[in-house]
């Protein structure tokens, strides 16, 4: 029995309703006139439950796809203006205990390296970020209790904080990490973390415990339910993803977008952020094996219609995609990319012999950081590396009160051409300065307060004399 508010995974993700759903959409993915009642009702910008959503994904009219990519970046505008957040994924281990068949950490992989960083090599991997210009990382590692025990991830967390290194610093640290305790939850959330991140690889049942034939992460409910227990824990920025190419696509939609429902409807709040990761190459990871694999056409229609459902939630890109694809999906609702990244455990300091490889999944957009700084201003975007929300407690559902009311706009604007400014000034390649320092002069023209402009013009005159950190 479906029900958004239970406790219970099997029926928050109601497989019965999954199904319904896809069939209503089937039957009317043609429907001009309810597909453009639900445009209408997309418009005012509150979202979409999962069933109309559903069906602006099976729509087949060119037309109407159009309106779904135009009103898509409109509504990313309309919530995040013209910012992209950029991070770096740090790899602490890949030491995992799981089965998992679509990853090459599992348990039989007996050739790939294994490795851990040490604390001293996370301040040699975390000095080597910042010299890039990173501030916000996304820390990854595998499941295993006694190689990565939470208290391993305290440490490195905290060593992380404490490392500065010239005019850098670390101002934001995302965990992702297996599902855990509410007990172990609360102390991520002591520890200062920003965002806690698990993908549900795929939310259908029976293909979760295929694709997962041993280890903890097998236990489909405990995995499912664990956005509750962080929650619970205190942790009230969360995010989601799947995995696509695992399942059906449109059954994976559904179901994500019920996730978020869910999350709403019990605390109030939903996800924070939204990744969507495709299946990729990996050590012994063919992505070919997997029959559900979908185009960039799709790819990028999913980007569109997730936008329009959940609006104010923020949606990740990472360098799994190529910078092709990356450029045709970041205008129809992205609002994080990473730049710069490695998927390796080390990597960052010094690069990895071939012979030694820990990689995770093949990296598609190779470009340097400021490669990926220099495409973003190019296309008129703002590359932003803003954590005031986070530091100043404008998290969880103060968050989204300030997004969904759009007020979020007069500080983030002003703090990404802050934040850009300290990236130019300290990092940057001179085209790749000479570019945004052009960005910022006509970006000041869009700050709607001359109070405000007026201290953003100080705060970057001190940044060029040498202050740093800045935030409204």
């Amino acid at each position: 029995m479906y029900d958004v508010k239970s406790m219970s995974a099997e029926e928050f993700i109601a497989h019965e309703e999954i199904l319904e759903t896809l069939d209503y959409a089937e039957k009317n993915k043609n429907n001009i006139a309810l597909i453009e009642r639900i445009l209408e009702k997309a418009k005012l910008r509150k979202g979409l439950n999962h069933r109309e959503a559903s069906v602006l994904l099976a729509c087949e009219l060119p037309e109407k796809i159009q309106e779904i990519y135009n009103l898509a970046e409109q509504i990313k505008k309309d919530f995040y203006g013209n910012r992209i957040v950029l991070f770096a994924p740090l790899y602490l281990s890949n030491y995992c205990v799981n089965g998992c068949l679509y990853c090459p950490y599992h348990l039989k992989n007996k050739h790939i390296a294994r490795k851990k960083l040490t604390q001293e090599e996370i301040i040699k991997e975390v000095t080597a970020l910042q010299d890039m210009g990173h501030k916000r990382l996304a820390i990854e590692a595998g499941e295993d209790p006694v190689m990565n025990p939470l208290e391993y991830i305290l440490d490195s967390i905290n060593t992380i904080y404490n490392i500065k290194h010239k005019n850098g610093a670390i101002r934001r640290v995302n965990v992702n990490i297996a599902a855990t305790t509410v007990a172990n939850y609360r102390k991520l959330h002591e520890a200062g973390i920003g965002t806690y991140i698990l993908f549900q690889e795929t939310y259908n049942k029976k293909s979760y415990e295929k694709l997962h034939p041993t280890g903890p992460k097998s236990d489909y409910a405990y995995h499912t339910e664990a956005m509750d227990r962080a929650m619970e824990g205190g942790i009230d920025d969360v995010g989601l993803g799947v995995l696509f190419g695992l399942e059906g696509y449109k059954y994976e939609f559904a179901g994500l977008l019920m996730h978020a429902e869910h999350l709403e409807a019990v605390h109030g709040v939903g996800p924070h952020t939204i990744s969507v990761p495709r299946v990729k190459q990996a050590d012994d990871i063919n992505p070919d094996a997997f029959e559900y694999g979908i185009s960039d056409e799709t790819f990028c229609k999913i980007a569109a219609c997730i936008r329009i459902a959940v609006p104010y939630t923020g949606m990740i890109v990472s360098t799994r995609e190529s910078k092709e694809v990356r450029d045709k999906i970041i205008r129809l609702g992205v609002s994080q990319v990473s730049g710069g990244s490695k998927t390796s455990v080390g990597g960052y300091y010094a690069p990895e012999a071939e012979d030694d490889c820990s990689e995770q999944f093949d990296v598609s957009d190779t470009r340097t950081l400021d490669e990926v700084i220099r495409w973003l201003i190019s296309k008129d975007y703002i590359p932003s590396f803003c954590t005031a929300c986070y530091r100043e407690g404008r998290t969880g559902d103060r968050f989204m009160s300030l997004c969904k009311s759009g007020q979020i706009q007069n500080c983030c604007h002003p703090n990404a051409l802050m934040t850009l400014k300290e990236y130019l000034v300290d990092y940057a390649a001179k085209e790749t300065a000479e570019m945004g320092e052009r960005l910022i002069m006509k970006e000041l023209a869009n700050i709607p307060s001359e109070k405000v402009r007026k201290i953003v013009l100080e705060r970057l005159a001190k940044i060029e004399q040498g202050d740093r950190d800045f935030r409204f």
